[in-house]
């Protein structure tokens, strides 16, 4: 109990897991990333346990995965796939990106350099929340081109329902999403929705306690989640 108690303060303490993804301009990005996003290498070895956990939506031996708003990559270093790539708006990609992972430098709302229908798993966590709602659809409209048919859309956001009075701490985030109001936009984008379970993480994921990174699996196979405030969907793109 005494651990766990821990692993509750740790949660609690924590800071933003992932990149923003966010359209800053390019001259704020370095400023708004050493505010609200510093490098942890605790988040790191937290992601591992959360790619291990996702896993299960895709053939480690066979994917493809796009991370899209991938920030310190984190979770496409630890996401076992045949491909992996990296997308994010800041420059510095290949500083953090594991040696097998390719990167793109891109917004969320336009994937050009990317083929049309090549990946069977696209990724995102805490980017759609710093889009306008004028460019969510936009981006949904990219996510579901670069899928292939059947592909798997997985999101991973502060769910608004749960965390409204600390939603615009961060003064980046400019669209409310919730549970109910993503799954919409989804099945409107071309999403069928599989999943979509209203508390999965706590709203952050930075710690000076890494020692008790190893309690977050079974923080993950808990029904019950103290301090979820984020998301997570899991969504398929149309078959051929």
């Amino acid at each position: 109990m005494a651990s766990f108690l821990r692993f509750r303060s740790w949660l609690s303490s924590t800071g933003s897991g992932r990149g923003s993804g966010s359209p800053l301009p390019a001259v704020r990005q370095a400023s708004y990333f050493d505010s609200r996003f510093r490098p942890h290498p605790e988040r790191d070895r937290v992601w591992r346990h959360i790619a291990r956990y996702l896993s299960r939506w895709w053939d480690p031996a066979e994917a493809a995965i796009l991370d899209v708003g991938t920030g310190y990559c984190s979770f496409i270093n630890a996401a076992p796939a045949r491909r992996r790539v990296a997308v994010d708006i800041h420059d510095r990609l290949p500083d953090y990106a594991a040696p097998n992972v390719e990167c793109v430098q891109a917004s969320a709302t336009d994937l050009r350099e990317i083929d049309s229908a090549t990946f069977d798993v696209l990724f995102a966590s805490n980017l759609l929340e710093h889009l306008t709602r004028e460019e969510i659809p936009l981006a949904l409209a990219e996510f579901l081109r670069v899928l292939r048919p059947g592909g798997r859309l997985i999101l991973v956001q502060p769910n608004f329902r749960l965390c409204a009075s600390e939603y615009f701490d961060d003064y980046t985030h400019l669209t409310p999403l919730s549970d109910r109001s993503l799954r919409d936009l989804l099945l409107v984008a071309g999403f069928r929705p599989l999943l979509v379970r209203p508390r999965f993480l706590p709203l952050t994921l930075r710690s000076r306690r890494s020692r008790l990174s190893f309690l977050v699996p079974l923080y993950l196979r808990s029904p019950w989640r103290p301090l979820a405030q984020q998301m997570l969907i899991v969504a398929e793109s149309p078959p051929a």
